[in-house]
């Protein structure tokens, strides 16, 4: 189904046709005429797939612009989601005269009351923030006709059941609520038969974990030789733009360190960077002034890279969830995306449970561990057969530099042999 079908406002469409897009997702086209309809909704849908958009989209279409009231309240988990979320309805909006704004800690309270006083139509907020201005200035959710609350799983992972509840209690009049979750856990559940009426159910591919234009790539490696086999392993592949994940923000630390010496485009993300700062980082990032950012799971869930090319997993994560958060920055929205996961031969055990949990299909660069596991497996030494990275654009700025020994071996050239038992 096409956009021009729906009936929408030409200032919306006219925006759509500047970000490109004419066709809607799965979740998009399932959802529309339910949020249009105010009726509450429970969505599941693999990472991704479009669900800020269809959210976005009906809501710009409904609200009034002439009220200065909140008529719509989206809840998410954390500051990055919120500037992201608030960011894509400001694009969708730009030709309304419909107001969006974003709420959450770390931001002068009074700077957020102003922008609220003058006029509001979406907010987006995060729990402990919208709560603070509820109890302080004078902002009311009396005339919320639509609450969305995104990444619920997540929300309640973090803690924010009880926050939750209060916000609910705070919409005693009628309105419509539609929870989007990744999973569905008995938590969720619980909590949308307290606050739900009579909820539409839309389930997407709840069997494919991971977006078939994802393709999967393993490499058992030993320890001590991970450094040289990523930057061989980037030299090969040129990506476009890579985020790299670590499990610790001392891990991240130490690659960072490593990798200045070898491009000038990498930066590092995590949590205890100032909330300016990481706001700063992720901005240069999507505008592609960043080519490789090393990263702790801060940046794993929910966040939409457009332009990313490879997910590396340079620590293999200790959550299996976290696999597909990390994994879910690329290829996204139909795009193509590499990731790249290198493990140790104590981890093969865990690797397994992830490769009959998640449905992987996974391809081995250098020698394939003896391991029993669904799916099939290929061997790959490099680019999949052989195929030239030239699609990517060849050289840019950020191109690691040349080494000054270690000839042309592969990133397989280190790699550990299945019987090697030592560990990292």
């Amino acid at each position: 189904m096409r956009f021009d079908e729906l009936g929408l406002k030409p200032d919306i469409l006219k925006s759509l046709s500047d970000l490109g897009w004419t066709d809607l997702t799965p979740i998009q086209e399932q959802t529309f005429k339910l949020v249009m309809s105010h009726r509450d909704m429970i969505a599941t849908a693999e990472t991704g797939s479009g669900k800020t958009a269809a959210c976005a989209i009906p809501l710009i279409q409904r609200v009034d612009p002439n009220k200065k009231a909140v008529q719509a309240l989206i809840l998410v988990p954390t500051r990055e989601l919120a500037l992201q979320y608030v960011a894509e309805i400001a694009a969708i909006a730009k030709y309304t005269q419909v107001a969006p704004f974003a709420v959450y800690g770390g931001f002068s309270m009074e700077t957020q009351t102003s922008k609220l006083t003058h006029g509001v139509q979406i907010l987006v907020a995060t729990p402990g923030r919208l709560i603070d201005l509820l109890y302080n200035t004078p902002l009311r959710l009396s005339e919320v006709e639509t609450f969305v609350l995104d990444e619920a799983d997540e929300m309640l992972k973090l803690g924010f059941l009880a926050d939750v509840e209060f916000v609910f209690s705070c919409l005693v009049h009628e309105h419509q609520t539609m929870l989007f979750s990744a999973t569905m856990p008995k938590e969720i559940k619980a909590l949308a038969q307290r606050y739900l009426k009579d909820p539409a159910v839309v389930e997407l591919n709840l069997d494919q974990v991971a977006p078939d234009t994802l393709e999967h790539y393993f490499m058992l490696v030993k320890p001590g030789h991970r450094l040289e086999l990523l930057i061989q392993y980037l030299e090969q592949e040129d990506p476009k733009q890579a985020i790299l994940f670590c499990n610790s923000r001392n891990s991240a630390d130490k690659l960072y360190d490593r990798l200045r010496s070898k491009t000038d485009s990498v930066e590092i993300i995590h949590g205890g960077l100032e909330q300016s700062r990481r706001t700063s980082l992720f901005r240069r990032f999507r505008q592609m002034q960043i080519r490789y950012m090393v990263a702790t799971d801060i940046a794993g869930r929910g966040l939409d890279f457009s332009h990313v090319t490879h997910v590396i997993n340079y620590d293999f994560p200790r959550q299996l969830e976290a696999y597909t958060h990390r994994t879910g920055r690329t290829a996204r929205m139909g795009r193509e995306g590499k990731a790249l996961t290198f493990i140790v031969q104590s981890e093969l055990g865990k690797l397994k449970l992830l490769f009959r949990k998640n449905k992987i299909e996974p391809r081995w660069i250098g020698q394939e561990p003896q391991m029993q596991h669904g799916g099939r497996q290929q061997h790959h030494s490099g680019r999949e057969g052989g195929k030239s990275s030239s699609r990517q654009g060849g050289r840019r700025p950020g191109r690691f530099r040349k080494r000054s020994k270690g000839g042309n071996r592969g990133p397989q050239a280190n790699a550990q042999a299945p019987g090697n038992t030592n560990t990292q």
